[in-house]
């Protein structure tokens, strides 16, 4: 009997134990050097949005094998809170968060598919943008730099109407935002 439940816990443990050895497990941080920036225009005006990397939920777990000569990802996220967006003041900061539609979808989810050509310094990343409810895929290039921490950084032109965001308009339609906004980021990251 001894033998026989032996046997059983194997088979159990083996059940639910991962196959694939290829698969890659870690966590890491993003630092206080990192940056993040959203920027856009106007007809009449720029605008510029800061999210507060102090405000992140660190850690971040990534998990991801490698296949050829990319790196690919299994629900890896960077989560971002749109009410840690600073567009320098509170009347563009409520627009911003309605725009973003932040009383019905309050984060922004970018999530990591794979990155292509992994081993060089400017690679091409394949992630998910998910902005007030809508899911839009991009390929993203950008730069790695390895020191103490490793400094990811990039930027993204893409379109408020890609989400179904209708861009606003003010003051009885004098003033209207363009449709296309520039993401910029430098991300530092350490493994935890």
């Amino acid at each position: 009997m001894k033998k026989l439940l032996f046997l059983v816990s194997i088979f159990i443990a083996f059940a639910f134990t991962n196959r694939d050895s290829n698969i890659k497990s870690t966590s890491v941080i993003l630092t206080s050097e990192s940056s993040l920036l959203v920027r856009g225009t106007t007809n009449v005006n720029t605008f510029s949005c800061a999210f507060n990397i102090n405000k992140f939920k660190n850690p971040i777990q990534v998990t991801y094998k490698i296949e050829d000569a990319k790196m690919v990802f299994n629900k890896t996220a960077l989560i971002l809170d749109n009410n840690c967006f600073d567009c320098g003041g509170k009347a563009i900061n409520n627009d911003f968060q309605s725009i973003l539609k932040s009383d019905k979808y309050p984060q922004i989810t970018l999530l990591l598919k794979e990155i292509n050509n992994f081993e060089a310094s400017n690679v091409q990343a394949l992630i998910d943008i998910q902005i007030a409810g809508v899911t839009n895929t991009y390929k993203v290039p950008i730069k790695f730099k390895k020191n103490k921490s490793m400094l990811i950084t990039g930027d993204l032109s893409l379109s408020l109407t890609e989400f179904n965001i209708q861009p606003p308009k003010k003051f009885l339609g004098l003033v209207t935002v363009n449709d296309k906004i520039d993401i910029y980021f430098q991300l530092a990251v350490k493994e935890n």
